[in-house]
């Protein structure tokens, strides 16, 4: 019987070859090993080219939409408004901000990765601009990525904010610079492999940059304490090197006897008295006159 179903399989594998199908198309995407970087990122950049920019200048843009009371989620890509500012273009986002809220207040932003694969993905970087109500700019700011990889899609990501202190900003659009575009973000996570919806073998963890690009996934709103508590404990840069856990153990728990402990306790230890050696050396002479 398994001898049958072994030649059965072969039989189907050789049809489906002779039929104009590789061996890659048998095997499942999710399986796949990771496209490239480069040809989806300038898949991407050529799509953005090619699009039409509806606004020039930040009084084009519609207003209409709140700011989201809490992160909500965006997709930025074929399909979304592009603006061309200064030469640069890019997807958007604009929003009118809550009159309501008391200043000071903050934004979150967050960027998940675009791509299954790890070492084939980039992120979508954001440039936040706080308008006042003649639509002039009041602050801009390229946000600094920080990842960090939660339990959740919520607190699984690039995560960003803003501050917003300033009594006339009305308006914010979020939007990427040719900068932004341009840079990377600081990533602590296997290079090799990464994927949401399978199962799959991750590789030795190693650190590197996830490339910037023109679109991908964005979320923005004010900012909640889920988003806070991420922020706060995301990885924003590689860590300094240390001196290893065994030396960081000595330093922190003294024991006799290893690495520079030994001088540590010598140190500690009374110093003898000047007049104790010349005691000890007349104490033979005593003992001679005595004899006598």
């Amino acid at each position: 019987m398994f001898y049958r179903l072994i030649v059965a399989t072969a039989l189907l594998v050789s049809a489906a070859l002779a039929g104009g199908c590789s061996v890659k198309s048998l095997v499942p995407p999710n399986l796949r090993p990771p496209e490239s970087t480069s040809s989806s990122l300038d898949q991407a950049k050529k799509a953005l080219q090619q699009a039409t920019p509806c606004c020039t200048t930040f009084a084009d843009f519609s207003f209409q939409d709140a700011l989201p009371w809490r992160p909500k989620r965006f997709e930025l890509g074929p399909g979304s408004m592009v603006a061309n500012l200064n030469g640069d273009r890019s997807y958007f986002l604009s929003f009118s901000l809550p009159r309501e809220t008391q200043i000071p207040y903050r934004v979150a932003v967050k960027s998940e990765l675009n791509g299954r694969w790890l070492r084939a993905s980039y992120l979508f970087a954001p440039t936040v601009v706080l308008l006042d109500e003649a639509f002039q700019p009041i602050d801009s700011k390229d946000l600094s990525l920080c990842e960090h990889m939660g339990w959740t899609d919520e607190t699984t990501g690039a995560f960003g904010s803003v501050d917003v202190t300033d009594k006339r900003a009305r308006y914010l659009v979020l939007y990427s610079s040719a900068k932004q575009q341009a840079g990377s973000t600081y990533w602590e996570q296997s290079p090799a492999t990464f994927s949401a919806e399978a199962p799959v073998k991750m590789a030795a963890a190693g650190t590197f940059k996830v490339p910037h690009g023109p679109d991908g996934t964005v979320w923005i709103g004010l900012m909640d304490k889920t988003y806070q508590d991420a922020q706060n404990n995301a990885i924003c840069s590689k860590p300094e090197q240390g001196n290893g856990v065994l030396s960081t153990l000595r330093d922190a728990i003294p024991l006799p006897g290893i690495g520079g402990d030994g001088n540590k306790t010598d140190a500690a230890k009374p110093a003898a008295a000047p007049g104790s050696a010349t005691n000890s050396n007349s104490t033979p002479a005593t003992s001679d006159s005595a004899k006598g």
